[in-house]
């Protein structure tokens, strides 16, 4: 299983990537919302660094290893749970992210069925089974700030509201800024007890603040 891949960038295609890994050359498929900002985790020697999802494709006759790239842990979190809806498999999924990852996020969680179907592949009852397998499970994954998405290294968490401040910090938020949304949101709410439940309610604060 190739978890992270570093290398220099050779080619930049369509939907996929070219990088040179100590004389080896791998083909990396990105989705659009990640190839707009490649240049935000390429170095100054032209080296790429992705978090990646690996899959076997099963064809007629034989099976092609995939790699798939991502800007950090979080996005790649969303990928596998944005595969999970029937009938989206992994190069489904790539041409169908072509927007940011919080606006899709959005979508799901307001159930914005017309945004949705908006996306390259998604129609009507796409969208539907889209909403109605991840409505609610989105609060982690509105809070990506799409611009500033280098992954952070973390502690380990020791409980889930440690684990909860871990997201955050990944997702670029400042310690001291993390630790006050997630103490708003428990003083919002005394019966969270789960880390999803408490990213929940700080995404839906978010979500009530430019709302007002």
């Amino acid at each position: 299983m190739i978890a992270r891949i570093t290398g220099k960038l050779v080619q930049k295609q369509n939907q996929s990537l070219i990088l040179n890994v100590n004389g080896l050359c791998y083909e990396i498929m990105v989705p659009t919302s990640v190839m707009n900002r490649i240049e935000e985790t390429t170095d100054e020697q032209g080296c790429v660094n992705l978090v990646t999802y690996h899959y076997l494709q099963i064809g007629p006759s034989s099976g092609i290893p995939v790699l798939i790239g991502f800007m950090n842990e979080i996005e790649r979190d969303f990928f596998q749970q944005f595969i999970k809806v029937s009938g989206i498999g992994p190069r489904a999924a790539i041409k169908a992210l072509t927007q940011p990852i919080s606006e899709i996020t959005r979508a799901i969680h307001e159930g914005d069925i017309h945004y949705l179907k908006t996306l390259p592949g998604i129609g009507m009852q796409k969208a539907r089974e889209i909403v109605a397998k991840l409505q609610g499970k989105m609060g982690k994954f509105g809070l990506i700030q799409d611009k500033e998405t280098a992954p952070a290294v973390l502690e380990k968490a020791p409980d889930w509201q440690e684990e909860a401040l871990e997201i955050l910090l990944q997702l670029q938020y400042k310690k001291a800024e993390a630790r006050e949304m997630i103490r708003k949101a428990m003083e919002r709410s005394g019966e969270i007890r789960t880390t999803e439940a408490l990213l929940n309610e700080i995404y839906n604060q978010k979500i009530r603040s430019v709302a007002g």
